[in-house]
C-alpha cells in the first residue's frame, strides 16, 4: 500500500495540468480508417484496402489537394491493427514492417509536409481490441515513443483492462505520460464507455485527462447506428451535455458519409446533428474515391462553422412531437443553430411548426431574428420576430438545419 501513495500524490498533483496540451479548443476534425476499412492486414489480395503507410500516403495526398484540409480537416488518424505482432528488443511498439516498410516516423513526416497531423492508436490494456499489443504496463514508454514519432493525436481504446480500477489508472496515466512528452497530443478516450455497463461516469473526471470520449457503441454504416446514437444522446444529454466545451467533447463517433448505407437524407441528417452535438468530425470513408454530393455536404462551410462555434456549447433535444424532433445549439454573437429531425421511415415530406419563442428560453429571436437554412440546401428565410411560427418541410429520416441570429 505504501508503494501506492506516491504514485497517487503523484497522479493527483499532476492532474491540474492534465490537459494543459493546448489541443481541441474546438472539435478536432480529421479522417480515421476504422469503419470503412476495419482491420484490413492482406494487402497482397486487397493493397488499396488494407491498413498500410500506402493508405495514408494517398489519403494525406487527397487531404492536401482535394480543400479537406482548408475545409479544416487536419488529423490522419490511424486506428487499430496498424502495430507488429510484438514489441521490439527494447518493449517499444512498432509498426508491421511488411505493411509500413517506413515506420511511423516516416509516415508522420510525409503526413506533416502535407500540412496535415497524424493520429495513432492503442489500448489501455494488454492487448488491443484486435489482439495487437496494448500500453498495459508501458503507458510511459509509449507515451514517448508516439512523441519521438511525431505523432498528434492517440486514440485510446479500453478492451483487455482486467478491471474498473485499472481502466482508470490506465486512462489517467496515459494522459499524464502523453502531457509529460511535452508534444501537443490530442488524447481521444473510450472510458466512459467501457465503465457505463458497471457505473456512471464521472465526466468532470474524464473531462480532466481526455480531450473527447466516447459514450456508446461504435457506428456502423447505417440508419439504425445513426439513429440509435441520437437517441442514446438525448436520453443521457442532462448528465453529458454540460460538460463539453473547449477542450473536451463527447464523441459520439465517425461520419460515414460517402460509404454504403446512408440515403442522402440519412447523410444529411448525420452531419447536421454531429454540427449540433458538437462532435468531432472524423470521417471513415474512402476519399479517393468520393462523390461530388458527399463531399460537397462533408466541405460545407456553414455546417462546419456550426461544429467549430468558439462557444463550445453542445446543442440538446428541447422537444419530441411524434416523429418528429427539435434541437437547439447556441452559438457565439447571440445566435442559435436549430435542427429538426424527422424520424418518420414511411411516407414523404410532412412540415412541422413551431414558435420561435419556443427557442433559447424564448431569447433566441428577442426582439427579431434573421433565420437561415443550412441544410439540406441554403437559403435566407429572412427577418422575423420573437412571436413568429415557422414551417418546415423535412424528409422521411432526414433534417433541416437553420442559424438563428437575434438582431
Amino acid at each position: 500500500m505504501a508503494a501506492a501513495v506516491p504514485l497517487l500524490c503523484a497522479l493527483l498533483l499532476a492532474a491540474a495540468a492534465a490537459l494543459e496540451n493546448g489541443v481541441a479548443r474546438t472539435p478536432p476534425m480529421g479522417w480515421l480508417h476504422w469503419e470503412r476499412f476495419l482491420c484490413g492486414t492482406d494487402c497482397t489480395a486487397q493493397p488499396r484496402r488494407c491498413v498500410s503507410e500506402q493508405l495514408f500516403t494517398e489519403m494525406a495526398d487527397v487531404m492536401a489537394a482535394e480543400g479537406w484540409r482548408e475545409a479544416g480537416y487536419q488529423y490522419l488518424c490511424i486506428d487499430d491493427c496498424w502495430a507488429a505482432p510484438t514489441r521490439d528488443e527494447r518493449g517499444r511498439l512498432r509498426a508491421d514492417p511488411r505493411r509500413f516498410p517506413g515506420g511511423i516516423r516516416r509516415l508522420a513526416d510525409y503526413v506533416h509536409a502535407r500540412g496535415l497531423k497524424l493520429g495513432i492508436y492503442s489500448d489501455v490494456g494488454n492487448k488491443t481490441c484486435a489482439g495487437f499489443p496494448g500500453s498495459y504496463g508501458h503507458y510511459e514508454l509509449d507515451a514517448q515513443t508516439f512523441a519521438s514519432w511525431g505523432v498528434d493525436l492517440l486514440k485510446f481504446d479500453g478492451c483487455n483492462s482486467g478491471s474498473l480500477e485499472l481502466l482508470a489508472e490506465g486512462y489517467r496515466r496515459m494522459s499524464l505520460a502523453l502531457n509529460k512528452t511535452g508534444r501537443p497530443i490530442v488524447y481521444s478516450c473510450e472510458w466512459p464507455f467501457y465503465l457505463r455497463p458497471m457505473q456512471q461516469p464521472n465526466y468532470t473526471e474524464i473531462k480532466q485527462y481526455c480531450n473527447h470520449w466516447r459514450n456508446f457503441f461504435d457506428v456502423y454504416d447505417s440508419w439504425n447506428s445513426i439513429k440509435s446514437i441520437l437517441e442514446w444522446t438525448a436520453l443521457h444529454q442532462d448528465s453529458i451535455v454540460k460538460i463539453a466545451g473547449p477542450g473536451g467533447w463527447n464523441d459520439p463517433d465517425m461520419l460515414v458519409i460517402g460509404n454504403f448505407g446512408l440515403s442522402w437524407d440519412q447523410a444529411v441528417t448525420q452531419m447536421a446533428m454531429w454540427a449540433i452535438m458538437a462532435a468531432p468530425l472524423f470521417m471513415s470513408n474512402d476519399l479517393r474515391r468520393i462523390s461530388p454530393e458527399a463531399k460537397w455536404l462533408l466541405q460545407n462551410k456553414e455546417v462546419i462553422a456550426i461544429n467549430q462555434d468558439p462557444l463550445g456549447r453542445q446543442g440538446y433535444r428541447i422537444t419530441k412531437d411524434k416523429n418528429f424532433e427539435l434541437w437547439e445549439r447556441p452559438l457565439s454573437g447571440r445566435a442559435y443553430a436549430v435542427a429538426v429531425l424527422y424520424q418518420q421511415e414511411i411516407g414523404g415530406p410532412q412540415n412541422f411548426s413551431f414558435s420561435l419563442a419556443f427557442l433559447g428560453n424564448g431569447l433566441a429571436c428577442n426582439p427579431a431574428c434573421s433565420v437561415r437554412q443550412i441544410l439540406p440546401s441554403s437559403r435566407d428565410w429572412g427577418v422575423h420576430n420573437w412571436v413568429s411560427s415557422l414551417s418546415v418541410e423535412v424528409n422521411p429520416t432526414g433534417t433541416v438545419l437553420l442559424r438563428v441570429a437575434a438582431l
